[in-house]
């Protein structure tokens, strides 16, 4: 019989996705495993694959479209079944959901309306009717936006979510549209001397980050541990490298490689905390941050251990790539027990990283500098790195940090250790 297919929770704690676009048309047939649609999350694309056999019926989400999880997205129907098979289907799923429902709903402009008219018509402060999707009335439920005040440009003046966010944006203009920069600009009071300020609304990424480093920075027991690295080894070994091959290594690629011998020295420490247990691995999985246009992901590399330098930065360049270009995978960003984050490019010398959950370690990396160093009683000229370790203590205690330290610092002083 028809089934109504839901938009399912792709990323862990999600309330809400957009359906970036439908891979399958309406009225092809799918086959259990045939991607049927492209869901765009707060941090990745993720296809998402037809669970069972059928035809796809009705298609109830236009792509763009941002709905909460759990909210019917399609209709698939096998065959000899009609519309009304569909529509029973629908009214078994939630009542009166119906295409229209979906895409658009019919509300007043007072109170709801259970009859849509067959042709929506543009939302208007005037008008008495109006379409807009469910997600958007929680939504101004929640902030108490009166709807009839906001401008619809989705299909047949239908109001979505960016037109929402721009009316609550621009401070409850009712010209607000779409097209105009999320922002509201206040003007210097001479009264007051207040400065003038713009407000950029939270991107779905952003607000992400924001909810992922409270709950580390609050839940998770950070401690940290600080090392200075002579590095004019590797300097040298890695000027020497990339004239010989070509290959521009960069000063992280041998971090991240440093960092995953550290981990197989050490395994105690490549491991996570778990609610019912510790969780060892048996490979080096590590993320390296990369900054994007909108804020942060952090790409997991597979196996450094058992990489080579060339193989290291080959991975990290792709998976960087794709996540200033908006293509990173979910898969790609998840896993892994640990994470290396570089400052160095900008001129910073120290600082200390979030954890990222359920990660147990983030090392934090600074610049290499110059600096004036004992040495047998004398000083000396040498070139120094330092870095940060957070760990989550619940996981690493403190002895062994600083081993899993100890052990870094070896590789990373040694670079030809790292070539064996």
């Amino acid at each position: 019989m028809a089934s109504v297919i839901r938009m399912p929770e792709v990323l862990a704690g999600a309330t809400e996705a957009v359906l970036a676009k439908w891979m399958i048309s309406e009225g092809q047939d799918v086959a259990v495993g045939d991607v049927l649609a492209e869901i765009e999350t707060e941090k990745a694309n993720v296809d998402y694959q037809a669970e069972e056999q059928g035809t796809l019926a009705r298609v109830l989400i236009q792509p763009g479209q941002s709905v909460e999880v759990g909210t019917p997205i399609a209709v698939f129907s096998v065959a000899g079944e009609t519309a009304d098979d569909v529509d029973a289907a629908l009214a078994a799923a939630g009542g009166a959901v119906t295409q229209a429902e979906s895409a658009p709903e019919p509300v007043s402009a007072h109170a709801p309306v259970a009859v849509a008219p067959e042709t929506p018509a543009v939302a208007a402060p005037t008008s008495g009717r109006m379409y807009v999707s469910p997600l958007v009335r929680k939504r101004a439920r929640e902030t108490g936006i009166d709807l009839s005040l906001v401008k619809g440009t989705g299909p047949g003046g239908r109001i979505v979510k960016k037109d929402l966010e721009a009316f609550l944006a621009s401070g409850g203009v009712t010209e607000a549209v779409a097209e105009v920069p999320l922002q509201r600009t206040s003007t210097p009071s001479a009264a007051t001397g207040e400065a003038g300020y713009v407000d950029r609304p939270h991107t779905g990424m952003r607000r992400a980050i924001a909810r992922r480093l409270t709950e580390s920075k609050t839940t998770v027991p950070h401690f940290y541990v600080t090392a200075d690295c002579r590095v004019d080894k590797l300097l040298q070994a890695r000027a020497e490298m990339n004239e010989a091959t070509g290959v521009k290594i960069s000063v992280n690629d041998w971090v991240m490689k440093a960092v995953a011998m550290a981990l197989i020295e050490v395994p105690d420490a490549n491991v996570i905390w778990t609610d019912d247990a510790l969780r060892y691995f048996d490979r080096a999985d590590i993320a390296v941050a990369v900054s994007v246009e909108s804020g942060l992901l952090t790409p997991v590399i597979r196996g450094v251990e058992s990489m080579s330098l060339t193989q290291i930065n080959a991975e990290v360049s792709r998976l960087a790539a794709k996540a200033r270009e908006g293509k990173i995978s979910q898969a790609e960003i998840e896993g892994g027990s640990f994470s290396v984050s570089n400052l160095g490019m900008y001129g910073t010398d120290s600082f200390q990283a979030i954890l990222n959950p359920p990660q147990s370690g983030i090392l934090a990396v600074g610049a290499a500098r110059e600096a004036v160093l004992a040495k047998d009683g004398g000083l000396i000229a040498g070139t120094v790195m330092t870095v940060n370790l957070s760990a989550d203590h619940r996981a690493v205690d403190g002895a062994l940090a600083a081993q899993w330290m100890k052990a870094f610092r070896h590789f990373i002083e040694n670079p030809l250790a790292l070539l064996a």
